[in-house]
């Protein structure tokens, strides 16, 4: 958490709000923010740059800078970016703030670009994107990004094609799909009726095609709704609003409830290495495998 729709809301904030700015000063608060390089290195290649762009891979935040370096921010599980105005009160745990210069044409005054998170687990860095795959290895490594890239069942059924592993750890291994976590991958498979310890590779023609049906319309929905705000509040949009997809899951988080979707059955929590999965035993039954079929077990 954040995933996908959460990072992409916050990718057309920047879009919206900050690119096109210039960059008058950068403070780093916590080294631990900036690991990657430094806080001189920060603020080196952000000092007088402008932000062309705000794009997004899987879940993490790239924006080219008119010097041509990127300015990379990953959230991970508790980072913020929120936009306010010079001297308005931070919030603990702020450790990078940007300052931006006004934007006469969009009426938009000086503001500050702060990059909140309690726990330090992401961090704001800027690469050459010439050199990325010693500054940035690990974009080099993601997989296929479920909206950005274009791609159709048959893509996804390559994916799948003579993988035993489950259908949850797959849809979370960001080296096949980018920006897939825990929420999302409940949700997508609830959507596709699939059970998530389905091996990857067993699925059948039209199993794939619920799939890939399902993440694309899950994943709209949720950046619709402006993502997933869950109890701890730690997601939140550029302008510090929560979403609203929350009230639209049908299994994540609802374990003990009755199924909203099929009415009958009551939605489970399993753990798997540190991970909880929920699903509805009805809508999503496990069925055998076809070695099991043949040999009559």
């Amino acid at each position: 958490m954040p995933e996908l729709p959460e990072v992409e809301t916050v990718r057309r904030g920047l879009a919206a709000l900050v690119v096109g700015r210039r960059i008058d000063r950068v403070e780093v608060g916590r080294e631990r923010a900036v690991r990657r390089t430094s806080a001189d290195a920060l603020v080196h290649g952000l000092n007088g740059a402008t932000i062309t762009a705000a794009g997004r891979r899987g879940k993490y935040l790239l924006c080219p800078l008119d010097t041509g370096d990127t300015l990379m921010i990953h959230l991970r599980m508790t980072g913020q970016l929120l936009l306010s105005e010079p001297g308005a009160e931070r919030p603990p745990h702020t450790h990078v703030v940007i300052a931006l210069a006004a934007d006469p044409t969009r009426r938009l005054g000086e503001q500050e670009l702060w990059f909140v998170d309690p726990r330090t687990f992401g961090e704001v860095v800027v690469f050459d994107p010439d050199h990325a795959d010693v500054e940035a290895p690990e974009l080099a490594l993601l997989g296929l990004d479920p909206l950005a890239d274009e791609w159709g069942p048959a893509e996804l059924a390559a994916l799948l094609g003579g993988r035993t592993t489950h259908l949850k750890p797959f849809l979370l291994d960001q080296r096949r799909i980018a920006g897939i976590g825990n929420i999302y991958a409940d949700e997508i498979l609830h959507a596709a009726r699939l059970h998530p310890d389905t091996p990857a590779g067993a699925l059948r023609r039209a199993d794939v095609r619920r799939l890939h049906a399902a993440m694309q319309r899950i994943l709209a929905a949720a950046i619709k709704a402006g993502g997933s705000t869950l109890r701890d509040a730690q997601y939140v949009d550029l302008m510090g609003s929560d979403g609203w997809y929350q009230d639209e899951h049908r299994v994540y988080g609802r374990a003990g409830e009755r199924c909203l979707t099929c009415g009958r059955g009551f939605v489970r929590r399993l753990v798997h290495n540190g991970r909880s999965t929920h699903y509805c035993p009805v809508c999503q039954r496990l069925r055998a495998s076809p070695t099991r079929r043949a040999s009559g077990r």
